[in-house]
């Protein structure tokens, strides 16, 4: 917990950081990092520089402290550089950590093996790239000799966060997710519904910037499952059979729904991830209800610690035995400071791919025809369901972050997983062949 004290020594040799794509969640950690001791942002990459200069006065540059030129010319003025290029940036002299926080699958991939090969720490925001190859990526991070880690701020890593902190205190990990707003209906919802859902207007939402596609993957249940998906490859936990069901819950029943169905809980097992709704099934929202929290169920292994847990006030189950704990909100980007400070200066990820447990499927929205193109996360076409990683491999499942362009072979019905079989992929593509390399590797070890 000495992260501050280790950025304060590094005031007058700052940590040089590199920041890839400037959305919402990088344009906050950049706000935040200007106000860091020990921090330096050396660079910023977007394909559109002009999106970057917007976010880096948005977080309070001055104009004068943005530059085009090159590297050395750059940090002679204490300038931050702009590029379009994550390469360039990544081969920034001096560099240590790498934020990348594009959202696009490939691109993330792309840049987390070029950081490996230019020995540069990365901390993925990307959640997208993790969930589709992050088991693979950190084994290639490790025998680089850099950390590769998930975001803090962003709700696995703060997930994973307390995942650690029940375990090291000698309890077992019963369930561990986090809460959102959601309706079975809203799994086929479009970028055409997905306003209506949030009670905006298509023009309220242009004029704010926001991105239909982006918002409908929160709310069509694909961006829960890879969020899940991510939490159950660093924490060891196993999806159920059925993926997420979303029950509604309040803070208070946390330990009472969220165990196994033997001891009266809605789960299939112990050691599992799930994701709970603020919404009752009326769409009514629930009292103290825990939509922007994370949390963790876990379980008295005795009498005694039962005991305890009734001394000293813990919300409990009706038996006494299973309790919660949870975080009510997250910082988003406001908190990233922490992942490039673990990675740069412990040498620690803030929650990294331990193996391949959890895996995202692509799901069809509506019945789907031979020759269509699929339009991938948060689309017209398909959603993700989170599944274990062996029911994936044994199915054949198509990844959702491999189903953005890519054309049907043969037609899916709707509410039907798809398959690779059932698209015309170019084996050729990075993404496709970590993908499958990974598949391979992992298959292997559970063998």
């Amino acid at each position: 917990m000495n992260l501050y004290r280790l950025l304060r020594e590094r005031e007058h040799d700052p940590v040089n950081v590199g920041v890839i794509g400037t959305g919402k969640f990088a344009t906050m950690f950049l706000a935040q990092a200007r106000r860091t001791p020990g921090l330096r942002i050396a660079a910023v990459c977007d394909l559109d520089t002009e999106r970057a200069y917007a976010a880096l006065h948005r977080a309070g540059w001055p104009a004068g402290e943005i530059s085009t030129a090159g590297a050395a010319q750059a940090r002679a003025k204490g300038a931050t550089r702009v590029t379009s290029s994550g390469l360039d940036l990544i081969a920034t002299e001096d560099l240590e950590v790498v934020v990348e926080a594009t959202g696009d699958p490939a691109a993330g991939v792309h840049h987390a093996m070029a950081c490996c090969d230019a020995r540069r720490h990365v901390v993925m925001v990307n959640v997208e790239a993790d969930a589709l190859v992050g088991p693979l990526l950190a084994r290639r991070a490790a025998d680089a000799g850099i950390v590769y880690s998930l975001a803090y701020g962003d709700q696995p890593a703060l997930i994973a966060e307390l995942v650690d902190r029940v375990r090291t205190s000698g309890f077992d990990v019963v369930c561990a997710g986090k809460g959102t707003k959601h309706l079975p209906e809203y799994h086929v919802s479009t970028p055409d519904t997905v306003w209506d859902y949030y009670g905006l207007t298509a023009e309220q939402a242009a004029r704010a910037g926001m991105n239909s596609k982006m918002f409908n993957s929160f709310l069509d249940g694909t961006k829960s499952a890879i969020e899940m998906a991510a939490v159950a490859n660093m924490a060891g936990l196993v999806p159920a059979p059925g993926g997420l069901e979303f029950p509604p819950c309040d803070r208070d029943s946390l330990a009472e729904r969220l165990k196994p169905k033997s001891a009266g809980g809605l789960l299939s097992h112990k050691g599992t991830v799930e994701v709970v709704s603020c919404l009752r099934p009326d769409g009514s929202e629930i009292d103290s209800a825990i939509r922007w929290a994370v949390y963790v169920t876990f379980e008295a292994a005795s009498d005694y610690v039962a005991d305890c847990f009734a001394e000293y006030g813990l919300q409990t189950d009706s038996t006494g035995r299973y309790s919660a704990l949870y975080r009510p909100y997250h910082l988003i980007g406001l908190e990233l400071g922490v992942s490039v400070a673990s990675a740069a200066l412990h040498g620690e990820p803030t929650g990294a791919p331990r193996g391949f447990n959890g895996d995202v499927i692509a799901i069809a929205k509506r019945d789907l025809a031979a020759g269509e193109t699929l339009d991938g996360e948060g689309g017209y076409t398909v959603w993700g369901r989170l599944m274990s990683a062996g029911d994936s491999l044994a199915m054949g499942g198509l990844p959702i972050g491999l189903s953005q362009g890519v054309t049907l072979e043969r037609a899916v019905e709707a509410g039907a997983p798809l398959r690779w079989s059932d698209v015309q992929l170019d084996e050729s593509l990075e993404p496709v062949r970590i993908r499958r390399e990974m598949e391979n590797t992992f298959r292997t070890d559970r063998e």
